[in-house]
């Protein structure tokens, strides 16, 4: 019971800190995001003594661990890849193109309309 009156007291501190941005309209924009992130850090400290709290934390770590050991792809690579999709792109374009001219003779054809 008191870790859901944990994670509401979490909600309550993002809206708190949702409602200090308007509340706050006539000052500046960086105290405005300042008050939304003061809530939701105050949330996160909340939310990390609670057990889905731990378990989203060692989810995050996880999450990080696997991030490092992807193999990114060289600046060549990404370069030819982009290429190579913006070329499909263009096929499929112009292939798209031709079955809809296709399309329209067919429609104007049964419809009497050709010249």
């Amino acid at each position: 019971m008191i870790n859901k009156i944990k994670l509401v007291f979490a909600l309550l501190l993002v809206a708190a800190g949702v409602a200090g941005f308007y509340f706050l309209a006539e000052h500046a924009m960086v105290l405005r995001v300042l008050a939304v992130l003061a809530g939701v850090a105050a949330a996160v400290v909340v939310l990390w003594t609670t057990p889905q709290g731990q378990s989203a934390l060692g989810f995050t770590r996880e999450a990080v661990a696997e991030t490092r050991k992807v193999v990114w792809p060289t600046r060549k690579e990404t370069i030819q890849t982009t290429f190579a999709v913006f070329a499909l792109v263009v096929v499929v374009a112009i292939f798209l193109w031709i079955v809809d001219i296709g399309f329209l003779w067919m429609v104007e054809k049964l419809l009497g309309r050709s010249a």
